[in-house]
């Protein structure tokens, strides 16, 4: 799995992995931060979070277009002093005013900037690591294992969000309750109802702080979304550390990598060997890229919930407490163990060693060992925050990845591993059936705007998001590493940075796109949009093996 790989490949995955898990701890509590802080309904969070996100994979563009001009490093170095301040900057806690949203606002274009400088460019890098004949076969194994790298990042980031919010709430005197931010927004508004005051009243006296619990309605739902709001503040400050560990990383070991580092036009000087494509091979591979794009668009939308709607289910339609079993996934501890034990279990069999199997088969043991030891240790039952449910899909991808390689490696010996966009069809179908999951899970539930800010007096086992966190895994594990290293193999030499970047603008589309079941929450039943998410999957999936033999043709020449 990991043998023959260069090392310039580990050095820039572990550099993009410190600055993924900044992102995805930002990201794992950004929509709750906007509803708690500024009493936003699920429509204009939905707009700004999906926006947001669009930017974010809309720059790429840019960087790539750039770096095509001066440079991949000099472009990913920028990127990162530039999300550096924007993570300072959303850090700071100000009042829920309009000073306070033209920070946000700032800081999240200055993030959006320095990814679109940051992200494309070092992947760009990573496939020029597999343009030397030597690694070329290893390009699609490669991009598996980056991508590992990225999901390691997000894995640990919604349970470090978890923890900096209940510790900054705790030294309030507060515990978090998914009600009360709507509630108190409600009742600062004077729109709340006499039943929903009486529970935010509830509430309130549950809270560990005797001075809280002794505060009027008034004052206490001014403090504790005040309090809530900084601690999510803190969570973003996160992202500041783990930039900084990933410039470190890349400056540490940019010798591994530093010949990777090079644009088509430093290549033609330094290459006297160096062929251009023809107008008509450059143009061919450009129209087949590009119906790629368009298609993935579509699976971006869907795949893009597990911030804003599937958070939301998490928050108003979950149980807030998990039992028996299904307590070790809350724990990231003990999922960090398992995920080790996969790679382990690999080891194991493909050792050529004896020693070596029994040594890993040990080890294999050992964590199985810890992971129990860290289940059996668990409040039974265990309460759960509705941002934990996103650690589920970093997760599956790292434990699911070797899995992956593996069978995708089986049937390339045997002349039946189906080619990158054949995959990425394939992957839209597979996204289908996780929204079906949800369409099991939510039947029978009031809808949203039956809710009116509440939380579902029946609500579902955490099992079903769960499962459809771990089937929209593995379409993901289809359509995401093998649709970028697509790109890096197809796209022409003086246009990588440009092609790269129109890869995560497709990405940006979907993203924003994302945004329509935010905008629907409240005007339909809650199963129908989980239906219209997944009716555009099947119709992508149908679009792109309707174009495979025209695409397969195009990228052969």
């Amino acid at each position: 799995m990991f043998k023959g790989q260069p090392k310039g490949l580990f050095a820039l995955a572990l550099a993009n992995t410190g600055e993924r898990f900044g992102y995805y701890t930002m990201l794992a509590i950004f929509m709750l931060f906007l509803q708690a802080k500024f009493g936003l309904g699920q429509a204009a969070a939905g707009q700004i979070y999906a926006i947001f996100l669009a930017a974010v994979y809309f720059m790429p563009v840019v960087g790539g277009w750039l770096a095509d001009k001066i440079g991949f490093g000099k472009c990913v170095v920028t990127g990162i002093c530039i999300m550096f301040l924007g993570y300072v900057f959303l850090s700071i806690p100000t009042g829920a005013n309009t000073a306070g949203m033209v920070l946000m606002f700032g800081a999240l274009a200055l993030i959006a900037v320095g990814t679109g400088l940051f992200k494309g460019n070092l992947q760009v890098m990573v496939g020029n690591l597999y343009d030397d004949p030597k690694y070329a076969a290893k390009r699609d194994s490669a991009f598996s294992l980056f991508y590992m790298a990225i999901n390691i990042g997000a894995m640990f980031a919604p349970s470090a969000a978890t923890a900096i919010t209940n510790k900054f709430l705790g030294k309030a005197g507060l515990i978090y309750k998914a009600d009360i931010p709507a509630l108190a927004h409600q009742f600062l508004d004077g729109t709340i109802t006499p039943e929903n005051g009486d529970r935010l009243a509830a509430f309130a006296k549950m809270m560990p702080g005797s001075d809280v619990q002794a505060m009027d309605l008034g004052a206490f739902s001014s403090y504790y979304i005040e309090h809530l709001s900084s601690s999510y503040n803190m969570g973003f400050a996160v992202a500041c550390v783990s930039l900084i560990v990933s410039i470190a990383i890349y400056f540490s070991c940019r010798a591994w990598f530093k010949h990777a580092d090079v644009n088509a036009k430093q290549k033609a000087k330094a290459d006297t060997n160096y062929v251009e494509l023809t107008p008509k091979q450059t143009k061919d591979r450009i129209v087949a890229l590009c119906l790629v794009f368009a298609v993935v668009i579509f699976f971006w939308m869907a795949f893009h919930q597990n911030g804003s709607s599937l958070t939301w289910f998490a928050r108003d339609y979950t149980q807030s407490q998990a039992v028996g079993w299904t307590r070790i996934g809350f724990n990231i501890w003990a999922l960090a163990l398992i995920a080790a034990s996969v790679y382990t279990i690999f080891a194991t069999f493909q050792s050529e060693k004896s020693t070596s199997k029994i040594i890993f088969g040990g080890i294999t043991a050992v964590l199985w060992i810890g992971a129990y030891m860290i289940f059996r240790g668990l409040p039974n039952p265990l309460d759960i925050f509705p941002q934990l449910f996103q650690q589920f899909n970093p997760f599956f991808v790292v434990a699911l990845t070797p899995v992956s390689m593996a069978v995708f490696s089986a049937l390339a010996k045997k002349g039946k591993e189906p080619s990158a966009p054949a995959k990425i069809g394939l992957g839209m179908f597979v996204a289908a059936l996780g929204y079906l999951v949800m369409i099991f899970a939510s039947l029978g539930q009031a809808s949203p705007a039956q809710l009116n800010g509440t939380v579902s007096p029946d609500p579902v086992v955490p099992t079903y998001l769960m499962g459809t966190y771990l089937v929209l895994t593995f379409a993901e594990l289809l359509l995401s590493p093998m649709g970028i290293s697509f790109v890096s193999k197809v796209a022409p030499p003086k246009y990588k940075g440009l092609m790269m970047g129109l890869w995560f603008a497709s990405t940006a589309v979907g993203n924003y796109l994302s945004s329509i079941p935010g905008l629907l929450w409240k005007a339909v039943p809650l199963w129908a949009n989980w239906a219209i998410l997944m009716g555009l999957c099947v119709i992508a999936g149908v679009v792109m093996f309707s174009m495979l033999r025209k695409l397969e043709a195009a990228t052969s020449e």
